[in-house]
């Protein structure tokens, strides 16, 4: 990136023997477009602090009120308004203006010469004078009579209000105004270094100034510089006299122990200029800079952009974003083929340009399919910044050049990884038809436990999320082998595994009870397991001397207490004892045959 548009102020290390404390003075607010400002404001002394000509110091006296009067023009608009009021002491911070109770949003504080506390305080009161507009203020509550006594012998008795009026009007040229506060001293030198300047028309160019307790009696080096050059505005304010009591804009002298003051600065400052050097001293005056106010006839544009919405697909690298380019605050346009850079994780991916020119308070919507490096990882920041060609550098000067980037987090959609799951076998019900349970699977397959499982007949089923198996723990296969399929979801993804349910013929179980009376219990042999199962078994019943009796198959009905082989006897009835039963499996896995007693009743 270009080097940002900033403003260093500093202090030097005062020439007094002193130590003074205070908040260095910094950029507090910008504005850009067609506005100028005012300020307005008046002092609670009644006179100078300082003596003359050897005189007697005046009355240690100091008034709790006092009123100024803002008048701007009918077609000036109001954009903000900010209240100042400082004085000796630590402070005060329940005051009032126009009866309305001012509480401060910011405080200031400093050490004199004298080492005694002085204090200033900041409201932004935009809505009260939005709705009082032109009139009379009256600033009252401000308290300092039950201190002052420390101060008086030392000429440091001061309390004040200022308020900084900034307000909008069509027929103005594109400025940029910049509001400077803070709590900072002088003596010494404050320096401020404005970079990055596009000047176009020194016109009406101007500095302006809230400064505490400045002495019209004490000019020693006084001096404001602009660009080296030394500004004054005489007769009011001298060049080696900047401040001393004095109200630029109403022409004042009376404004004992503060100084509202504003210079034209059109003459040293140059079309094409892109910095200015300002500079304030003063050898004895102690005087504190509380606000600096500068307008320049600047135009420029300032280029932001911002990540809308980022379109992300299951397992892809490739991500659609929708982006805003926009120059708000500006004072000139933003011409079309602004570079783009795009990053991630700070790795240039790909560039882009805006398309069309973008107007003061514009903006440009874009949109970009953007291919993810696999180098990068799945979590990364995204970064756009506009007015970067790639490598850093820019191409358009701008009012702002720290304010060029927007940037998202963003996470790739993946499929779930998940745990393969071993195949289920049961034991076979008939016809390779078996009952399973594979509960278990909703959490043994999961590797995020965040993630949602189920079940599915087929992977059509599986892909389209229908009709899910809920029976898990009894599920029953009517054929076997058979396929279950698992879904496995998480926010925005899903992955699909499966797993194999088989059937194996488990031992036959023999029941070789057999009461054939028509009951209907026990009325024929019965082995669990076999029919249907053993599709070639073939049973053999023999009598006790080893005479076959009966043979049977899965084509036949289980043996009933009748023969059908030997000497077929009343009615191939066979009496009631023991019998020896032979089950030939036939299968590969079952070679011995089961042989038995088998024990029949009537």
């Amino acid at each position: 990136m270009k080097q940002q548009l900033h403003y260093t102020l500093f202090s030097v290390i005062l020439f007094l023997s002193c130590s003074v404390f205070g908040q260095d003075i910094s950029l507090y607010q910008q504005f850009n477009g067609r506005y100028d400002f005012v300020f307005f404001g008046n002092t609670l002394n009644t006179i100078e602090n300082n003596n003359i000509n050897g005189l007697p110091a005046p009355p240690c006296t100091i008034l709790t009120s006092s009123s100024a009067d803002l008048s701007l023009n009918s077609d000036d608009v109001i954009e903000s308004a900010y209240l100042y009021w400082a004085g000796s002491g630590t402070g005060d911070f329940q005051v009032k203006l126009n009866g309305q109770d001012i509480t401060p949003q910011r405080t200031f504080s400093i050490i004199n010469s004298s080492g005694l506390p002085c204090f200033s305080a900041f409201s932004n009161i935009t809505s009260l004078v939005l709705s009082a507009g032109n009139g009379t203020y009256t600033f009252s509550d401000l308290d300092l009579t039950s201190i002052i006594a420390d101060y008086c012998p030392h000429g440091g008795n001061f309390g004040g209000w200022a308020i900084v009026v900034i307000y909008k009007n069509n027929v103005l040229p594109l400025n940029q105004l910049n509001i400077y506060d803070g709590m900072q001293a002088v003596p010494s030198a404050i320096n401020i270094t404005l970079n990055s300047l596009n000047v176009i028309d020194n016109q009406d160019a101007k500095i302006g100034f809230v400064a505490w307790e400045g002495d019209k009696n004490i000019s020693v080096t006084e001096s404001l510089r602009i660009n080296g050059n030394l500004i004054g505005n005489p007769p009011l304010n001298p060049v080696n006299n900047a401040f001393n009591g004095t109200n630029s804009f109403t022409d004042s002298s009376t404004m004992y122990n503060m100084d509202l003051d504003v210079y034209n600065i059109q003459n040293n400052i140059n079309i094409g200029d892109t910095s200015a050097q300002i500079q304030l001293t003063s050898g004895q005056d102690f005087v504190m800079i509380n606000a600096i106010v500068t307008k320049l006839n600047s135009q420029l544009p300032d280029a932001t952009i911002a990540i809308n919405n980022v379109d992300l697909s299951c397992n892809s690298r490739q991500i659609v974003v929708d982006y805003t380019v926009s120059n708000f605050n500006s004072t000139n346009i933003l011409p079309s083929g602004t570079p783009i850079a795009i990053y991630a994780n700070g790795i240039f991916i790909q560039p882009t340009v805006t398309l069309t020119t973008i107007p003061i308070d514009g903006s440009e919507n874009g949109q970009i399919s953007i291919l993810i490096p696999d180098s990068i990882p799945a979590d990364f920041d995204l970064q756009f910044v506009v007015d970067d060609n790639g490598s850093g550098i820019g191409v358009v000067t701008e009012l702002n050049e720290n304010n060029n980037i927007d940037l998202m987090p963003i996470s790739l959609w993946l499929s779930p990884i998940f745990n393969l799951m071993p195949n289920k076998e049961a034991c076979n019900e008939g016809l390779g038809r078996g009952t399973f349970d594979f509960s278990d699977y909703e959490e043994l397959v999961k590797v995020n436990l965040t993630d949602s499982v189920s079940f599915y007949a087929t992977q059509e089923d599986a892909e389209n999320e229908v009709n899910p198996i809920f029976n898990t723990n009894n599920y029953i296969a009517v054929t076997t082998p058979a396929t279950i399929f698992i879904r496995i979801e998480n926010e925005h993804c899903f992955s699909i595994t499966s797993f194999l349910l088989t059937t194996k013929n488990c031992p036959p179980i023999v029941h070789n009870f057999v009461s054939a009376n028509n009951d209907p219990y026990n009325d024929t042999f019965f082995v669990e397991g076999l029919r249907d199962i053993f599709l070639n078994f073939k049973t053999s019943i023999y009598n006790r001397w080893g005479a076959l009796v009966w043979t049977g198959n899965n084509n036949t009905e289980d043996w009933n207490g009748f023969a059908t082989k030997g000497i077929l006897l009343d009615n191939h009835q066979i009496p009631a004892g023991t019998y020896y039963y032979v089950i030939e499996l036939n299968d590969p896995d079952y070679q011995s045959p089961l042989v038995g007693y088998l024990y029949l009743t009537r």
